[in-house]
């Protein structure tokens, strides 16, 4: 018996900006800097009220709307930039899945992946994003599995695999 996953799928615009968004979510620290950026604007407001600290609120309220404009930009403008500007998002991928590895198709890439070469994974309600690098990832949708069994099997592949998991939920 092939104890091998098979998935074929095409990314739509919004499977690669949720597997960038989470990717983002996990990298950041969101809540932190949201609360940074508030900070820094109370205190600029404060400041610009009293003409002797004028020029430094307005810096402030500035740095902290650079700041927010940054964070949306990250999950909001970005990922649909990459995924807009990167031809192999356009291609079908067919992958296979299996204990020895992971073989890995499209119109312009026809190899064979060791395991290995993925150091950890995230895991959220969409989708599975696998590392290879500190930056560079892989985005399998979770609505390519055909049933809730292969994608069971693939989490647990995965599981047995990648040796750093994150389950992170939306």
């Amino acid at each position: 018996m092939d104890s091998a996953i098979h998935l074929s799928f095409r990314y739509s615009e919004l499977d690669y900006v949720r597997g960038m968004r989470a990717h983002y979510a996990s990298r950041l620290r969101l809540k932190l800097d949201v609360a940074v950026a508030a900070v820094t604007a109370l205190l600029g407001v404060y400041l610009w009220q009293s003409p002797d600290s004028r020029g430094w609120g307005i810096g402030l309220v500035c740095l902290s709307a650079v700041f927010v404009l940054m964070l949306v930009a990250a999950f909001t403008v970005i990922p649909r930039l990459v995924f807009r500007r990167e031809p192999k998002f356009q291609d079908e991928y067919s992958l296979k899945f299996s204990p020895d590895g992971i073989h890995f198709r499209t119109v312009h890439i026809n190899s064979q992946l060791q395991w290995s070469m993925y150091s950890r994974a995230l895991i959220d309600s969409h989708s599975f994003v696998l590392y290879h690098g500190t930056h560079s990832f892989t985005v399998i949708p979770k609505r390519s599995f055909e049933t809730n069994e292969q994608l069971a099997a693939f989490e647990s592949l995965v599981s047995e695999k990648i040796p750093e998991i994150s389950k992170k939920s939306s």
